[in-house]
C-alpha cells in the first residue's frame, strides 16, 4: 500500500492535471472562436465585394445598347447573341 503522503501528492497530481486541462481548453477555444469570427467577417466581407464588382458589371453592360429582356419590346436576338460571341473572345 502506498502512503498516506503519496497518495495526497497523487490526487494533487490529478486535480491540478483537471484544472489546468480546463484552463488549457477555454484558452484554446477562445482562439478558435476569435478564429472563426474573424473568417466570417472576412468571408462576408469577400461576398459583399463580389456582390458589387457584379451589380457594377452589370450596370456597365446595359449601356452598350443590348436589351437582355426578352419581354422588352426592344429585344433584339441577334444582337444579344452578337455580343455574347464578342465577350466570349
Amino acid at each position: 500500500m502506498a502512503s498516506t503522503t503519496v497518495n495526497v501528492v497523487r490526487y494533487t497530481a490529478l486535480l491540478g492535471g483537471v484544472f489546468y486541462g480546463i484552463a488549457h481548453r477555454r484558452t484554446l477555444q477562445k482562439a478558435h472562436d476569435a478564429e472563426v469570427k474573424q473568417h466570417a467577417i472576412h468571408e462576408r466581407e469577400h461576398l459583399i465585394a463580389e456582390a458589387k464588382e457584379a451589380w457594377k458589371k452589370k450596370q456597365e453592360g446595359g449601356k452598350d445598347g443590348v436589351v437582355t429582356d426578352p419581354e422588352d419590346p426592344r429585344f433584339d436576338l441577334e444582337k444579344l447573341i452578337a455580343k455574347w460571341e464578342a465577350d466570349s473572345q
